[in-house]
């Protein structure tokens, strides 16, 4: 319910500002001049706060997340979502063996 009034409060009252404005026009052209049954160019933005819009199903837009532009083709289930969302800004952990002195049993393994 939170996010949905979140988004509701986006659109209603205060409009589009002028840059989420911008981003759209920029990807229905993108969407205009590439030729039928092709992927439209991709459109680089670092709108992470933009939320996806109907509008924008099909087009492909280069999501800043503080180093690259990840690519994120735009699906109908991604409506209603951020597009920073779909650009991980942090590398997932990925935990190796645990270190000596790491768990309480390990007083009882004898150091070679």
């Amino acid at each position: 319910a939170a996010a949905r009034k979140r988004t509701f409060k986006k659109f209603s009252n205060r409009g589009l500002k002028r840059k989420p404005v911008a981003l759209l026009k920029k990807l229905r052209k993108a969407k205009k001049e590439c030729l039928p049954n092709e992927k439209p160019a991709v459109v680089k933005t670092h709108l992470r706060n933009m939320i996806i819009v109907p509008e924008m199903i099909g087009s492909i837009v280069g999501v800043y997340n503080g180093k690259v532009f990840n690519a994120v083709e735009i699906k109908p289930e991604m409506i209603g979502h951020y597009l920073g969302e779909f650009s991980i800004t942090y590398k997932p952990v990925k935990h190796g063996k645990p270190g000596i002195g790491a768990t309480h049993s390990s007083r009882f393994i004898p150091l070679k």
